[in-house]
């Protein structure tokens, strides 16, 4: 399949380990000559004589100059990640070493990797479909402990698994009513339709599933975003810190301290919160700097997932209550101060805290929990879909079982509701990547890290 494809064959290498200084690096070679131009260069042993995934210590030297002593291991294809021969290279962990050892390589015939390149080849060659490829990128960015699990899933084929077996089930029955159409003038039917009936309800529920799941998987994926609001002093700063446990944000008595948004991340229950401080939210400032931070803040809460409204204890919500409902926004009630003020307002539907003490923080962290989960289970064994583009096709899948579903109650001829059926099974392929384009794969490997 790599033939078929402009640019590919050769022999490609890259760091696969994050620049910088460190104990090791290790450098990735592969393509048909990768044995043949790393052997060249290491002594004490025929690498093209050594078998599958072994590992041999010895001198990288080119030209009769030592480069690096080194750990190489042999991958021959097809037991490898790409499919191809691949040699990683052990090296110690100086950005000299490392650009010397990956320039040697290149001069004796290799070429520099592109971005991705080396999980683009997985699934050219076959050892990867499109979403396990994809979720190798999702991995390797993953901020919290769920984002990894929901990645490692995908790439061990259990979205994939769940798509293949509908794909398949589509095909079989599409290729029968297809054959009908080659019998017209016999009048036969090859496809039980009340089992395609059945097919097309589970397939329908499946692919309904999948798209709820999207919710809570583009939350794990890519976090939350939380815009911590409210008026002059109410203690947004000082809750940052807390939540934090760090003084992040200057805390002052003086009204109007912070003037632009803070923003940070946290890590609570496998979540990956991204919690924004923002200015004081007053209507009559004339400070023009304290104008503009108010302006930010406004655009910060709109633009937020979830709307922290922190108000002081002694003085209630007032009516942004009503302003954030008539907004449309997933907001939290937050009282402070409780531990300063007697008689402080008790609100049933806030969450009543002392930021200064950490008071009521952690059922605070509860609360955003459940609102994000919504009493979901963070990630069992069933798939989720945490991309959009998975997403955006399995709204097109939905809206063709949907068309067959219709066809089937009208008791519309075949020929069209095969065309409805290849136009689910179009769309099944996009997200596999057994229907795609050169240009969309570069697109989708363009995002990955160089050495991946």
């Amino acid at each position: 399949m790599l033939g078929k494809l402009s640019g590919w064959g050769d022999t490609i290498v890259a760091l696969a380990t994050p620049p910088g200084i460190g104990a090791i690096g290790v450098i990735r070679v592969s393509g048909p000559e990768a044995f043949t131009i790393v052997g060249r260069l290491f002594t004490g042993k025929d690498l093209s004589a050594e078998t599958s995934h072994t590992l041999h210590v010895g001198l990288l030297v080119e030209n009769g100059e030592q480069l690096d002593e080194v750990v190489v291991s042999l991958f021959r294809a097809p037991r490898s990640y790409t499919g191809e021969n691949v040699i990683e290279i052990s090296c110690h962990g100086s950005p000299v070493v490392l650009e010397r050892v990956i320039q040697a390589v290149v001069r004796g015939g290799a070429r520099l990797a592109r971005a991705g390149e080396f999980t683009q080849r997985a699934f050219l060659n076959g050892k990867l479909d499109l979403a396990q490829a994809e979720a190798v990128a999702d991995l390797i960015a993953s901020g919290s402990a769920a984002g990894a699990r929901a990645a490692l899933h995908t790439i061990r084929g259990g979205f994939s698994r769940a798509l293949r077996e509908l794909r398949e089930r589509l095909i079989s029955f599409s290729a029968l009513i297809e054959l009908e159409l080659d019998f017209s003038q016999e009048d036969v039917e090859f496809a039980d339709r009340t089992q395609l009936y059945q097919l097309i309800s589970e397939a329908t529920v499946m692919t309904a599933e999948l798209l709820q799941s999207f919710r809570l998987g583009n939350v794990i994926r890519n976090g939350v975003s939380v815009a911590i609001v409210g008026k002059p002093n109410a203690g947004k700063s000082t809750l940052l810190n807390t939540l934090l446990n760090e003084e992040r944000a200057i805390v002052s008595e003086i009204a109007g301290t912070t003037r632009d948004t803070i923003e940070e991340t946290l890590n609570i229950g496998g979540i990956l919160f991204r919690l924004i401080d923002t200015a004081g939210i007053r209507q009559h400032t004339t400070d023009t700097i304290e104008q503009i931070g108010v302006g930010r803040s406004l655009e910060k809460m709109e633009a937020a997932d979830i709307v922290l409204y922190l108000f002081d204890a002694r003085e209630g919500v007032d009516g942004m209550r009503g302003e954030l409902m008539s907004r449309g926004k997933v907001f939290v009630l937050v009282g402070n101060k409780v531990d300063v003020f007697e008689g402080a307002v008790d609100d049933p539907e806030a969450v009543m805290i002392s930021a200064r003490s950490g008071f009521g923080v952690d059922s605070l962290k509860k609360r955003l929990v459940e609102l994000v989960l919504q009493g979901e289970t963070m990630l069992g064994d069933g798939a989720m879909v945490t991309n959009a583009r998975h997403y955006q096709a399995l709204v097109k899948v939905a809206e063709a079982l949907e068309a067959v579903a219709r066809g089937l109650d009208d008791l519309i001829p075949g020929d069209l509701l095969a065309l409805d059926i290849r136009v689910a099974l179009h769309y099944l392929g996009e997200i596999t990547g057994e229907i795609t384009t050169e240009e969309r794969l570069g697109y989708i490997f363009s995002k990955f890290c160089i050495g991946k």
